[in-house]
C-alpha cells in the first residue's frame, strides 16, 4: 500500500467530525430541553438549525457551527488526499502535511467549540488553508505532469 499513508489522517479527520457531531448533540439536546423558548423538542416540526440558533445559548451553537465547518473546506482535503493516494503520492511529505492539516482543523474545532476567539480561529484556518494549498499544488504537479 505504497502512497496510502495519507489515508490515515483522512480517516482521522472523519473520526474527528463524528466526535464533533456527538459533542454537538450532547450539548444541544439538553439545551433544547431546558430552553424556555422551546415547548417540547420532540414535537418540533420543520425547524431548522438557524431557527434554533436564537433559542439556544451561543456556547451550544458554537459546536453546531464547527460541525458545519467540518463539512466545508475539509471536503477539498478529502478529495486531494484521495487523489494523492490514487496517484501513489500519499506518503512522505504529503502524509506529513495531511497530519498537519488535521491537527490544525482539530485545534480550530477546539477553539471554536470552547473559547471561540475569532482571531485564533482565523489564524488556525489560514494556516490549514496554506497546508491544503500545498497538498493541492503537489497533486497538480503530478496530474498535470509539471516538471519543476
Amino acid at each position: 500500500m505504497n502512497g496510502m499513508e495519507i489515508l490515515q489522517p483522512t480517516v482521522a479527520l472523519m473520526i474527528w467530525t463524528m466526535v464533533m457531531w456527538a459533542w454537538m448533540y450532547a450539548t444541544r439536546i439538553p439545551a433544547m430541553s431546558k430552553s424556555p423558548d422551546i415547548e417540547a423538542p420532540a414535537k418540533l416540526v420543520g425547524t431548522t438549525g438557524a431557527e434554533l440558533r436564537g433559542k439556544l445559548p451561543e456556547k451550544v451553537n458554537w459546536k453546531a457551527d464547527n460541525y458545519n465547518h467540518l463539512h466545508e473546506q475539509p471536503t477539498v482535503f478529502y478529495a486531494v488526499a484521495i487523489t494523492l493516494a490514487v496517484l501513489d503520492q500519499g506518503g512522505g511529505m504529503n502524509a506529513f502535511l495531511a497530519w498537519i492539516y488535521v491537527g490544525l482543523r482539530v485545534a480550530h474545532s477546539l477553539v471554536q467549540a470552547t473559547a471561540n476567539k475569532v482571531m485564533v480561529r482565523f489564524v488556525l484556518f489560514a494556516l490549514s488553508s496554506l497546508v491544503l494549498i500545498a497538498l493541492i499544488f503537489h497533486a497538480s504537479i503530478v496530474v498535470f505532469d509539471i516538471h519543476i
